[in-house]
């Protein structure tokens, strides 16, 4: 059963209930280099965009200290060590590496003998990144550093063009019996070489080389390609108007984790990303038929995958569990007692709506989350604005409400409530009318759902198109998309 769990891939990584010690054939992450590494999910209206910051408990110093005495007790000494180093060397990215230190050695941990493993990263952090990798696999075990080189996005006048990223390419095992499919990894032959290009019998067109010294020739056919370098020229990184982009701001290309799932992986082999994000990782898996692990700490990206999911593949979609996410009303009850801002954000993005301030406290602006809808024939999208209590409720929520919709221009409101409405929170809703739009649709301007009811099945009265997040295109699998991914 594929799987994708909203937390901290630290803890999910060390439950061995969850994700068993080598039972994974292949992992990618890209993780985000800093603890200031903004996530824009970008609307269509510029009115309403936003930002957040996401790991932001997980790169305190507090947590730093804990990672290092944990490093300490584990007996990690080398690595202990090499941190401990980096601390006084480059102390900038020393908290990014001691958090990501604990979860690469986890992520060895989970990797089958025979399993590969890639981190994506800049140019900024590969360098740092790989002293640990080489620490936690072995020096023995590194087998590729790959460029990803890529043209898109600014250039500055005062240093050459910074367009490449690194990936860094470990195996669990140094005996060669890891998976790497010379098929997977191939690229077209370029027919303009310095070797002479001929034609056999059957029309096929083939390079030939002759060794000078021992006079061997050596035939490469154009059709079978060969095995790309370690440095990728060919797969460009996606633009603003690319059709497969979702407006996540580190989503990489399908096309890039092709090449890895295809070259370290075969069909039914599992794949895991613990960083999953947009989760083009797990989508890339699903349409190559693999089955995927996908970890993200975002209550939102887990929102944005399983409707990238489920608008790209239909009723071809492999049946997946969500997990570290209320399933009943106690469990989401439990979730408020112990985080009200976790609690917040996994209800909107249960809903697929914005959450203003993932994660964060802050003076509340009486909107905690914002819906887009569409109306056929309507040009102009609806607007709500979502406020989320998890304490008592009384009528003068409802007015409050009211007034935050009015002030940012939305059109309607929704309060979502842990608690029963009182009557005259809702003889005060009911009094506030309707928003009319053209063609004789009708909303009313202010809405109540209880916990209860949304566990129920209640659906709110909403345009029935959720646009909020940009959708993906119905594309299906490998096996039925006619050569899409050869």
């Amino acid at each position: 059963m594929n799987k994708l769990y909203l937390g901290d891939c630290l803890d999910i990584l060390r439950n061995e209930l969850e994700i068993k010690p080598e039972s994974v054939d292949l992992i990618y992450i890209d993780p985000p280099f800093n603890s200031k590494r903004n996530y824009n999910v970008f609307f269509d209206d510029k009115e309403i965009q936003t930002q957040r910051l996401a790991f932001e408990d997980t790169w305190s110093l507090h947590s730093v200290g804990d990672s290092l005495t944990e490093l300490d007790t584990i007996h990690h000494d080398k690595l202990l060590d090499l941190l401990n180093a980096y601390q006084h060397i480059a102390p900038q990215v020393f908290p990014y590496l001691v958090m990501m230190t604990l979860r690469i050695i986890e992520l060895h941990k989970v990797l089958k003998p025979t399993g590969s493993f890639y981190l994506h990263c800049d140019p900024t952090a590969s360098h740092y990144l790989k002293t640990v990798c080489d620490a936690v696999f072995g020096v023995g075990n590194f087998r590729n550093e790959v460029i990803w080189c890529y043209s898109i996005g600014g250039k500055s006048k005062k240093t050459f063009g910074k367009k490449h990223d690194v990936i860094l390419f470990y195996t669990k095992c140094h005996d060669g019996s890891h998976t790497f499919n010379e098929k997977g990894a191939s690229i077209p032959r370029k027919p303009n070489s310095h070797m002479k290009l001929k034609k056999d019998a059957n029309g096929r067109l083939y390079q030939e080389k002759v060794d000078k010294k021992t006079s061997k020739v050596y035939t490469y056919y154009l059709d079978e390609g060969k095995i790309a370098e370690d440095y990728w020229i060919d797969i460009e990184t996606l633009n603003r108007e690319e059709k497969e982009r979702l407006g996540y701001p580190t989503q990489k290309p399908k096309a890039l984790l092709e090449r890895i799932i295809k070259a370290s992986s075969n069909e039914g082999d599992i794949v895991l990303d613990a960083f999953c994000g947009c989760g083009t990782t797990v989508d890339t898996a699903e349409s190559l038929n693999r089955q995927w692990i996908g970890i993200d700490i975002a209550p939102f990206a887990l929102s944005l995958i399983k409707r990238r999911l489920k608008d790209t593949y239909g009723d071809d979609l492999s049946q997946f569990e969500v997990r570290g996410t209320p399933t009943d009303e106690p469990s989401a009850i439990k979730l408020w007692e112990q985080n009200p801002f976790a609690f917040e954000d996994w209800w909107l993005t249960e809903l697929e709506v914005f959450a203003t301030t993932y994660g964060k406290k802050g003076a509340d602006k009486g909107i905690d989350g914002i819906g887009q809808y569409s109306i056929p024939k309507v040009d102009k999208a609806v607007k709500v604005g979502f406020q989320v209590k998890g304490g008592k409720v009384q009528a003068k929520d409802i007015d409050a409400l009211f007034g935050a919709i009015a002030k940012h221009k939305y059109d309607l409101g929704v309060l979502l409530t842990r608690y029963k409405a009182t009557k005259p929170m809702l003889l005060s809703a009911t009094q506030l009318g309707q928003f009319e739009v053209a063609y004789g649709y009708k909303y009313p301007k202010i809405q109540i759902m209880t916990l209860a009811e949304f566990f129920a099945g209640k659906q709110l009265n909403l345009p029935k198109d959720n646009i909020t997040f940009k959708s993906a295109a119905t594309i299906g699998k490998a096996s039925k998309q006619n050569g899409l991914f050869e």
